[in-house]
């Protein structure tokens, strides 16, 4: 019996993203292995993977919600103390010594003071802060703590190949046998919702569009087309409203009347993908890539840069433009859009690439980098 303690650290937060969504999926399957005793104290979250996960319903934070949105005189039990108490609460297990193996779910350092003798190993998803610092210059902590976490860590896993490279690359001091790669996977929500407002024709961006993510650059490449198809459309999903830079963008080029922003639940994600003629992923640097994966689920093609882990993901299934290169971006967006038959064989490649990549798969490679660990401990 192998006994897991992970700690709630991106559970206090992120409310959604791929690291909280990786360890959700983890810990759901974690729990269903006979040969694992799981703890995972998370006495309070606005997580929705965590709140749509099996361990809501017999969680701390469920069966005392009344309370906890409530609760007047119970100040112990409102959000913005729970949230402290998530850290508190897991240094008491470490301190109890009654785990085998920790496993921090982000670079917060905490734990170290209370591990003792006791193994972790560390999940690096990207060394974006490390390859691109001009963007996280108010954020000097990740870097000095994740580069911590990777020389103290008995095992790391890195989500691709190109992460692996991009540790080993950046510290070279770090032996290439520490590390492990474990692709991550995608999993849409079981409840579909169909979101409303949708046009009839759009392309598809989703998440997050600051700094490296590059849309900036994506409008500028595909403003030309706005005026050239009449019925194109381009639908944000998440990333929540315009501001006023972006508006001014949009403006500039005479196409605000042909751009959505629309936040999402979890269970109207898929809709949005099935229902566009592409999505396009313009990032400069990713660790994986989910959005990848869900996207070829749905069968919406994906355009995306030949560049960090990209290739490595998407396969023969992508289809690829030079970082940064305008006209090359706009001709593939053109094409896509225009052919049909275009569309459909790349739905069809997307498809056959989904499969080599599932959660289970993840979590079954992740369990054997667990005992690695251990049995070199």
């Amino acid at each position: 019996m192998m006994r897991l303690l992970i700690d709630p650290q991106i559970f206090t937060t992120q409310e959604f993203g791929g690291i909280s969504r990786y360890f959700t999926e983890l810990c759901v399957r974690f729990k269903e292995e006979e040969d694992i005793d799981l703890h995972f104290p998370v006495l309070y979250t606005d997580n929705i993977y965590y709140l749509n996960s099996s361990f809501y319903p017999t969680s701390y934070q469920n069966k005392n919600k009344f309370l906890i949105r409530y609760g007047t005189l119970f100040r112990a039990f409102l959000p913005r103390k729970l949230k402290k108490k998530n850290k508190e609460h897991s240094i008491k297990l470490l301190q109890q010594q009654s785990f085998d193996l920790f496993v921090p779910t982000y670079y917060d350092p905490y734990f170290l003071l209370h591990l003792k003798q006791k193994p972790f190993v560390l999940t690096v998803h990207d060394m974006i802060h490390e390859l691109y610092p001009q963007y996280f210059e108010d954020d000097p902590d990740t870097m000095h703590n994740k580069k911590q976490l990777i020389f103290e860590a008995k095992r790391i896993i890195a989500v691709s190949e190109n992460t692996k490279n991009d540790i080993l690359s950046i510290y070279p001091e770090i032996s290439e046998d520490k590390i492990d790669v474990v692709h991550l996977a995608h999993q849409f929500s079981d409840s579909v919702a169909v979101p409303i407002g949708l046009p009839s024709h759009y392309i598809l961006f989703v998440g997050n569009r600051s700094l490296y993510k590059n849309f900036t650059f994506f409008i500028t490449a595909i403003s030309q087309l706005f005026h050239q198809f009449n019925d194109l459309h381009l639908v944000c999903a998440g990333g929540n409203e315009f501001d006023e830079g972006e508006l001014s963008l949009f403006e500039e080029f005479g196409i605000s009347s042909r751009i959505i922003q629309q936040n999402f639940k979890d269970s109207e994600l898929k809709a949005y993908y099935e229902n566009a003629r592409c999505f396009v992923f313009p990032s400069e640097y990713e660790g994986f890539g989910i959005p990848i994966l869900e996207a070829m689920s749905a069968g919406c093609p994906v355009i995306l840069t030949n560049n960090s882990s990209f290739p490595e993901i998407a396969g023969d299934a992508g289809i690829y433009f030079e970082l940064n290169d305008h006209a090359d971006l706009r001709q593939k967006v053109s094409e896509i859009w225009n052919n049909g038959d275009l569309r459909a064989e790349y739905q069809e490649k997307g498809h056959l690439q989904t499969q080599n990549f599932t959660w289970e798969k993840t979590a079954s490679e992740t369990i054997k980098v667990y005992h690695k660990a251990l049995s070199k401990f």
